[in-house]
């Protein structure tokens, strides 16, 4: 999970320079399209893996669940 999560920030890292900080403009190619499409994919991978990581920390916070083995027939104290 920390893995998608740090995917996605580099994902995000690296489209934010390709579209704000780079004056490229080779033929057949747009990259500041290329770094918005990286920026977007980065967010929704963030957004996925924080939900995820959101999911796994709730399912393993749980509590287990114990049968009373105290005998039926004792007064409770």
């Amino acid at each position: 999970m920390a893995g998608t999560i740090a995917g996605s920030i580099i994902l995000v890292t690296v489209g934010a320079i390709l579209y704000f900080a780079t004056n490229l403009h080779p033929a057949h190619v747009n990259v500041d399209a290329v770094g918005l499409i990286l920026m977007i994919a980065g967010l929704a991978g963030l957004i996925l893996g924080l939900m995820q990581e959101a999911m796994w920390s709730r399912r393993a916070g749980r509590d287990v669940a114990v049968d009373d083995l105290r005998d039926p027939r004792q007064p409770p104290y």
